[in-house]
C-alpha cells in the first residue's frame, strides 16, 4: 500500500493538470471566438460607415425624417446654410499631422428655410488651427462673415467624459478634451431644445491655406481582431499539443 502512494499521488497531479490545462483550453478557444465576432461586428460597422461617406449630403429637414436616432447619424454627409458665430468660438485641443492645435467650434444660426423642428442652431467643427493660431486675431480672414454654406459629416454627441484618463474640460475657458455638446451649447447662449442635437465636422474648404483647415474627422478603423483571433486559437492549439504529449508520454510509462 505504501508503494502504491507515489503512484496514485502522480496520477492524481497528472488529472489535475489535464483539468487545469482543458480550463486554460476553453478559455483561449472562447477568447478566440470572441475575436472573431468582434471581426465581424467591426468589418460591417467599416462598410456601414463606407457606405455612409460616401452618399450624398442630406439637409436637416432629411436628417429628420431618419429619426435623429443615435447611431443612425454618425459620419452621415449633411449641408446647412447659414451664419456663423464667430465671437462665440470654442476651442477642442487636437493634434493633426503631427501638430498640436485646436479644433474649432462655432455656433452657426441656420439660414430662413434652414432650421426645422430639431432647432434653429448646430455647432460646426470647422476644423484644425495650429496651437498658437488659437486667437482669431493672428488668423485673420478665418471668420467668414455673412451666410455661408457647410457641408460635412454628422457627429453623434457623448453621454459623458470616455475615460478618466481624459482631462476635464475648461468651459470658463472655452477650452474643451472631451466633446461636452450641453455645455458648449450652454457657454454659447444657446437654448440646447432649440439647437440641432448633434455636431457637424466641416469638410476641407477649397483654399488648402485656408484656416481652420476642415476634414478633420478621423475615420479609418484600427481592426485587428483577425491577429487577435489567430493568436488566442493558435495558443490553444499550442496547449493541445502539450496535452496531448504529455498523456502520450504517460501511456508509454
Amino acid at each position: 500500500m505504501t508503494q502504491d502512494m507515489p503512484l496514485r499521488l502522480g496520477a492524481r497531479r497528472r488529472w489535475i493538470a489535464l483539468a487545469a490545462g482543458l480550463v486554460v483550453f476553453s478559455i483561449l478557444i472562447g477568447l478566440g471566438t470572441w475575436q472573431v465576432r468582434r471581426l465581424q461586428w467591426k468589418e460591417a460597422l467599416i462598410a456601414q460607415i463606407d457606405e455612409r461617406t460616401h452618399s450624398q449630403p442630406r439637409n436637416i429637414a432629411e436628417l429628420e425624417e431618419l429619426g435623429l436616432q443615435e447611431g443612425s447619424l454618425e459620419y452621415t454627409p449633411v449641408t446647412v446654410r447659414g451664419r456663423f458665430l464667430n465671437d462665440r468660438e470654442m476651442f477642442f485641443f487636437a493634434t493633426s499631422e503631427g501638430q498640436s492645435g485646436w479644433y474649432v467650434y462655432t455656433p452657426l444660426v441656420l439660414a430662413d428655410g434652414e432650421s426645422h423642428a430639431s432647432g434653429n442652431t448646430v455647432i460646426v467643427n470647422r476644423g484644425f488651427v495650429p496651437y498658437d493660431l488659437r486667437d482669431p486675431a493672428r488668423r485673420p480672414g478665418s471668420q467668414p462673415a455673412g451666410e455661408v454654406v457647410v457641408t460635412g459629416l454628422a457627429r453623434e454627441r457623448l453621454d459623458g467624459k470616455p475615460s478618466f484618463i481624459v482631462p476635464d474640460n475648461k468651459p470658463e475657458e472655452r477650452t474643451f478634451f472631451w466633446k461636452d455638446w450641453s455645455t458648449m451649447a450652454s457657454i454659447s447662449g444657446l437654448d440646447p431644445s432649440d439647437t440641432v442635437p448633434f455636431f457637424i465636422d466641416a469638410e476641407k474648404g477649397r483654399d488648402a491655406n485656408g484656416l481652420p483647415i476642415g476634414g478633420v474627422t478621423i475615420i479609418e478603423l484600427p481592426n485587428n481582431h483577425l491577429q487577435y483571433a489567430v493568436t488566442w486559437y493558435g495558443l490553444a492549439a499550442a496547449l493541445a499539443a502539450v496535452l496531448a504529449v504529455s498523456l502520450w508520454r504517460d501511456e508509454r510509462r
